[in-house]
C-alpha cells in the first residue's frame, strides 16, 4: 500500500488544505491527515477541534483518514509506514522554510521523502493566520474555509 501523511497545525484547516489533499489522494493508497498537537504556536482550536475539523472536511475524500500525533512529524509518518510527508507550496517565500524541514526530515529519517504540491489557483493566496484574521474581523470566508470550519471560526468570534 502506498501511504503519504500530510502533517501540519490546521489551524484553521483551509480550502487550500483540503485541495492539497484532495491532489494527494489520487496518487496514493492513502493519505494519513496528521494533525500536530505539539505546534510551537499558540492555536485558536483545540487539537480535538481540528481534528474533528478536518475529519469533517475530508470526508468526501474516501481514502484518507485523520489522526492527531505529538512529536516529530518524520517519526509520526515512520510510525504509520509513510515513505512520503506531502506539504504544500504557495510561493517562493514558502520553499525555504519549507525546504530546510525537508532536509532535516531527510537527515532524521532517511527513507522518507517530502513530495511539494500547489494548491489551484485560486487558493495560493489562502494562509491560516489570513483566514483567522478575517474572521475575527468577521469577514467573508466563502471559499477560504470548508463549511464547519466557517461555522466553528464564526463561533470562535461571535463572543
Amino acid at each position: 500500500m502506498r501511504r503519504a501523511c500530510y502533517p501540519g497545525t490546521f489551524d484553521p484547516l483551509s480550502s487550500g488544505h483540503v485541495n492539497i489533499v484532495e491532489k494527494a489522494a489520487l496518487h496514493f493508497d492513502e493519505i494519513v491527515l496528521a494533525v500536530a498537537g505539539v505546534t510551537g504556536k499558540s492555536t485558536l482550536f483545540t487539537l480535538e477541534e481540528r481534528t474533528e475539523l478536518c475529519q469533517k472536511a475530508c470526508a468526501h475524500i474516501p481514502n484518507v483518514i485523520v489522526k492527531s500525533f505529538d512529536g516529530l512529524a518524520v517519526e509520526f509518518a515512520k510510525s504509520h509506514d509513510c515513505k512520503i510527508i506531502i506539504r504544500g507550496l504557495r510561493a517562493v517565500s514558502d520553499f525555504e522554510y519549507e525546504l530546510s524541514i525537508a532536509l532535516t526530515n531527510k537527515k532524521l529519517e532517511k527513507c522518507i521523502e517530502t513530495l511539494f504540491l500547489i494548491p489551484s489557483y485560486r487558493y495560493l493566496y489562502l494562509s491560516s493566520t489570513i483566514i483567522r484574521q478575517v474572521a475575527q474581523a468577521r469577514g467573508n470566508l466563502a471559499d477560504m474555509v470548508p463549511d464547519d470550519v466557517r461555522l466553528a471560526l464564526e463561533n470562535k468570534f461571535k463572543k
